[in-house]
């Protein structure tokens, strides 16, 4: 078993709305990895973050990815750090990823002051252009495909994602 499709990028790329709506569309599940963690912890990421550290939470994510990969069957999410890790870069490797695009300025509107997004916390506008720059080499490493997001509506996302999946 295997997702249909792996969905990574930056905050503010889309991953969970897209993602959401193109399980609708597909008529499969969706699966988003921050979800899991926050069961698996019983908490929210951002006191994980507070109480735990980045170092734990990212423990959990790898755990949390590597079993989403091997009993996914739908829609796949992936936090936006996900593809920090090493071995996730090399799991993903065999699996169908989409790398969904987004430049600075529609991130910084989509994920507003960072409410929530802990990494997003102290100047979220310098920070989000760090991660960005930081990730975007990982994002393009992992993926099969690459969906620019900048300016378009969900639904059309949804529609380009659909595209690039086999039939």
């Amino acid at each position: 078993m295997a997702p249909v499709v792996v969905l990574v990028g930056a905050p503010g790329c889309g991953k969970t709305t897209v993602g959401r709506a193109l399980a609708n569309t597909l008529g499969v599940e969706f699966r988003d990895t921050d979800i899991d963690i926050e069961q698996l912890a019983g908490k929210p990421i951002p006191e994980i973050f507070i109480d735990e550290g980045e170092a734990h939470f990212r423990t959990l994510e790898r755990a949390a990815v590597a079993a989403a990969l091997a009993s996914g069957t739908g829609v796949l999410a992936l936090g936006g750090g996900a593809v920090l890790a090493e071995e996730t870069r090399a799991a993903l490797v065999g699996h169908r990823v989409v790398y969904l695009s987004v430049e600075l300025p529609d991130a910084v509107k989509r994920v507003g002051l960072g409410a929530g997004r802990p990494l997003l916390a102290i100047n979220p506008r310098a920070t989000l252009k760090h991660l960005l720059d930081q990730r975007r080499p990982l994002y393009t490493e992992v993926a099969t495909e690459t969906v620019v997001t900048d300016g378009k509506a969900p639904a059309q996302v949804v529609t380009e994602v659909a595209a690039v999946l086999p039939r």
